[in-house]
């Protein structure tokens, strides 16, 4: 049975840390690290039978604007709707539905993201960064 929960206190951060510290969008991050990612995000964890699968998370002030970030299943329960689950259910939570604009960065899961009506930037040109 596949279950999401935003019970921080169930998520698995020894697992979460190991699928992080080896992806190109996380490389190295320490455990400390995404443990305090966890605390400023609303987290979401998918689970299979209670074995965490899963995780994503959002940064968000709740009204304006929300983030997603660290968007992950393990790859032994990819192409089976899982993702599709946690994105359904990220977009459906009660206390993001106040939200106006929503953001995100993907190289490669722009299908994914468009089913939930995800776009290319209408304006890129009015977007700035600045990277440590």
């Amino acid at each position: 049975m596949i279950t999401v929960s935003t019970d921080k206190t169930k998520l698995d951060i020894p697992f979460i840390q190991n699928f992080l510290k080896d992806i190109y969008w996380a490389a190295g991050r320490t455990i400390e690290e995404v443990q305090t990612t966890i605390d400023a995000s609303v987290c979401f964890g998918i689970y299979l039978d209670d074995k965490q699968i899963g995780f994503a998370r959002v940064i968000t002030d709740y009204v304006v604007f929300a983030y997603l970030m660290d968007v992950f299943i393990t790859e032994e329960h990819r192409g089976k709707g899982y993702s599709s689950i946690l994105i359904e259910t990220m977009m459906n939570e009660p206390q993001l539905q106040n939200v106006k604009i929503w953001r995100l960065a993907t190289t490669d899961a722009h299908f994914l993201y468009e089913k939930f009506g995800f776009t290319k930037l209408n304006h890129p040109e009015k977007m700035m960064e600045k990277i440590l």
